[in-house]
């Protein structure tokens, strides 16, 4: 049963058609993202689906009592509260009940009150839906989630008026997702996070309850996430089932199917046209003027329409000069700012002519910084880095500092290379700036306007280095698709700064992890990288087993990877360590109870946090002896 369903949705703004004939359901439990072009009117899809705003014509059919949380790409969070406070109103309910049951315990604590066994009863009824509605865990969620969308424990007593514009992004993502709503309507919900907090976004909506659609750039979160594309093209919503990857396939299918069809039907109308005009006034003149009528006929209610296809940019990215095989060096080389706070501390890097370095880590670490060090636009805290025989570096800036505000897009290009006007303009038009646009300043430009003039220049550059810093930012999924094409045909090096793992995935020969805590340098794909770090984290999380002084039996087949003297070993300990377990819990509930009953709001707080640190490891004892017993 569908939860929200759209019939022949219209939206028209004065003359100007956004889309028309849009008909759509979302199911129970559907993860779908929207995707289309930047400007072909997504948000306005989704803002009249959730009622926002009024359709021109159609009808919209929302199940009774449906909750719907919405992540605007720009929200605005007023108000004195701090980001904790602003976190507890998901929790309205739940801390109304709170205190319900420390006034009933307040009540209870008279000895002599007639009703009293109604209290109890009343107070064990109310206290049992609590613990069940999560009540002694919420303070702990609230934690868990600010923590996995990148805000750390000391940004919690910030006011929502001292957070930056990407913060509000990310705390009202918060407070929706501990909100919990039917319906979780998410705009560009990635485009202020880092990779971990991506990372984190993915596992919480992977096991998301909740009915989930979301427009997104990010192919990769896509893949992970969704299970329908809904992609928006023309005015038009086609429905593919799968995720991003089979879309992708699935269109393209598409459009090769269309295009043979509309060949077809064109080569068909072109011999019965032959066939009239050849016979319409001889012997077969009854025939052709039948052929005629149902020519008429089709070319009236059955003609295929020419597949349309939509403006790209024409990317082409070729290095003018072969490098020396070492393109870049470094030995003991210290980035930052200043000498008692330094930010990176790298090994020694030696990056080969024709390698893809991709460069992760979350935001503020040091990433563009490292960058700018190697680019000697910052000078190194310690040691050196230095480029090799014939390197020619060409950089891409996240925030496109190297363009002058001032300068028309025209006047722009003409910095890297002097040209004819007319041969100019027709380069500027493979980057889909036509007619007057080459005369508009650059201050007047979007962000991903920016982004194609950078682009324009870098290719005009020639470089056999190209260090790009989140080059695909503000680029809708076609452009990124083009750009991801070039550069894995690119014939130089490339070190490249990003969050879009798709990307990575897809170009990548090694990755520079670089943490707080410093720089780990990976050798192999994405891919390969993340199952490392996927089994080093499980290692750390196995408790080593205990040594034993008997001989170790003779090997045996392996089942789950154990030994079947392992196994039983394992599932001894496993037993041991449920029931001691399930012995705390009963213990902790008992506690609970007492407290709430003498109205000890922290000490519940605390065992209500213990309470659920101890459910979350029983989970997964029971999880691994399951899996094991099998």
């Amino acid at each position: 049963m569908a939860i929200l369903s759209a019939s022949n949705l219209a939206k028209s703004f004065g003359a100007n058609d956004i889309f028309s004939g849009v008909s759509v359901e979302i199911p129970h439990g559907a993860k779908i993202a929207l995707v289309g072009a930047n400007g072909i009117g997504k948000t306005t899809l989704l803002e009249v689906l959730i009622g926002r705003q009024e359709p021109s014509a159609g009808t919209v059919n929302r199940m009774k009592g449906l909750t719907i949380g919405y992540l605007p790409q720009r929200p605005q969070l007023s108000g004195e509260r701090t980001l904790w406070d602003e976190m507890m109103t998901a929790f309205a309910d739940l801390r109304a009940r709170e205190a319900r049951l420390i006034a009933l315990a307040e009540q209870m604590s008279d000895p002599a009150r007639p009703d009293l066994d109604e209290l109890l009863e009343r107070y064990g009824r109310e206290q049992h839906q609590f613990e069940l509605d999560g009540g002694y865990t919420y303070e702990t969620r609230a934690r868990q989630v600010l923590q996995g969308l990148g805000f750390a424990p000391a940004d919690f007593t910030m006011p929502l008026t001292h957070l930056s514009g990407g913060q509000q992004t990310r705390a009202l993502l918060a407070r929706l997702l501990l909100e919990a709503p039917d319906l979780l309507v998410l705009d560009e919900p990635t485009n202020h996070l880092d990779i971990n907090a991506i990372e984190w976004l993915e596992g919480f909506l992977k096991t998301w309850t909740g009915a989930l659609l979301l427009v997104s750039h990010d192919r990769y979160f896509m893949d992970s996430v969704v299970s329908t594309i809904w992609e928006m093209e023309w005015g038009r919503v086609e429905v593919y089932r799968g995720n991003y990857s089979h879309y992708v396939q699935q269109r393209q299918e598409r459009h090769e199917r269309l295009r043979k069809e509309y060949e077809a039907q064109q080569e068909f109308i072109a011999k019965e046209e032959e066939y009239i005009r050849r016979n319409i006034a001889g012997q077969n003149t009854a025939q052709a003027k039948g052929r005629l009528r149902r020519l008429e006929r089709l070319k009236r209610d059955g003609l295929i329409a020419r597949p349309r296809q939509r403006h790209h940019i024409q990317l082409n990215l070729k290095a003018n000069l072969r490098s020396g095989d070492k393109v870049l060096m470094t030995r003991d080389l210290v980035v930052g700012y200043h000498r008692d706070r330094p930010l990176v501390t790298v090994p020694d890097i030696t990056l080969y002519r024709g390698e893809v370095a991709a460069l992760i880590g979350p935001n503020g670490v040091g990433k563009t910084t490292l960058l700018k060090t190697l680019l000697r636009e910052i000078p190194p805290l310690a040691g050196s880095a230095w480029l090799g025989a014939s390197v020619q570096p060409g950089y891409f800036a996240q925030a496109h500092e190297g363009l002058k505000p001032d300068n028309s897009v025209l006047d722009e290009l003409l910095t890297v290379r002097q040209m004819p006007l007319s041969e100019a303009r027709h380069y500027l038009a493979a980057f889909l700036f036509t007619g007057d646009d080459v005369f508009r300043p650059v201050s007047t430009l979007s962000g991903g306007e920016r982004g194609r003039l950078a682009l324009a220049k870098l290719a005009l550059a020639g470089a056999n280095f190209l260090l790009l810093d989140e080059p695909t930012n503000h680029l809708d999924i076609e452009s990124q698709e083009i750009l991801q094409e070039v550069l894995a045909q690119y014939n130089g090096t490339i070190l490249l700064v990003s969050h879009d793992r798709y990307l990575i995935d897809a170009l990548a020969t090694q990755i520079w992890d670089l943490q707080p805590a410093g720089m780990t340098l990976f050798e192999g794909p994405y891919r390969d990288y993340v199952a490392a770090r996927e089994a080093a984290r499980a290692a750390q999380e196995t408790p080593p087993e205990a040594p034993s002084s008997r001989a170790a039996p003779p090997p045996q087949r392996k089942s789950g990877g154990l030994s079947p003297f392992q196994r039983q070993k394992r599932l001894s300990e496993l037993e041991q360590q449920i029931a001691r377990l399930e012995a705390e819990l009963d213990e902790l509930h008992d506690a609970l109870s007492e407290a709430s009953l003498r109205g000890a709001v922290e000490r519940v707080r605390d065992l209500g946090e213990r309470y659920s640190a101890t459910e979350s490891a029983l989970d997964r004892a029971l999880q691994e002896w399951a899996a094991l017993a099998e």
